[in-house]
């Protein structure tokens, strides 16, 4: 399948597209793929106040902030939205995406289940997609690979995972994430971007 064009050639006001499903569905790796098309899209990055690991780099996979400051974010107006994801903060920098917005830019927001049902009350034009996995088996075995993890934690997961689903109904769109086809996945996301764009009577977004 070709690319498709997510540019904004009718000037259509720009998108607040909310990619979300449960843990282990591979958000982060689609995303990582959008990037790499170097689309006309600001990716917001989320703050978090767990601890980064080792992998994962300050201001590029997460906004690393202690609890007390992100607390302090939420004082103060910072955040679209925020929520407790197993007891750490995670939010959405209002400051990304007023900037974006400026600039014409679409923007992605990438968050859990929860936020994208605040992300819906407080923005009802924003777009939102369901990632999830073929099946359950296979979802496990994602979240088997990001390492060792007790099976009390790991039935917690798949629990959580459950209950997300029945948000699907929620959802603008559902994608299936299928195992070695992330590009038939983000081309997907990509002609979903690109049809929103053509809509009869566009989204708008108002912060």
């Amino acid at each position: 399948m070709a690319e498709s064009d997510t540019s904004n050639s009718r000037q259509t006001p720009p998108l607040m597209i909310v990619i979300s499903g449960p843990s282990g569905v591979g958000k982060d790796a689609v995303i990582q793929h959008m990037k790499q098309r170097s689309l006309p899209i600001h990716f917001v990055v989320t703050a978090t106040s767990r601890p980064s690991r080792s992998d994962e780099q300050d201001g590029v996979n997460y906004i690393f902030v202690s609890t007390e400051r992100f607390e302090e974010m939420i004082w103060q107006g910072e955040l679209l939205e925020y929520a407790v994801v197993y007891d750490q903060y995670k939010g959405i920098p209002k400051a990304q995406v007023l900037q974006a917005f400026a600039s014409g830019k679409d923007v992605v927001l990438r968050v859990d289940v929860q936020g994208a049902a605040t992300l819906r009350r407080l923005y009802p034009d924003a777009l939102l997609i369901f990632l999830t996995a073929q099946s359950e088996e296979e979802l496990k075995e994602r979240i088997l690979l990001r390492g060792e993890m007790p099976p009390d934690q790991l039935e917690l997961r798949l629990a959580t995972a459950r209950q997300e689903l029945e948000a699907i109904q929620t959802f603008d769109y559902v994608v299936v994430n299928r195992n070695a086809e992330l590009d038939e996945t983000v081309d997907t996301i990509q002609a979903i971007i690109c049809a929103e764009h053509h809509r009869v009577h566009p989204r708008k977004v108002t912060i």
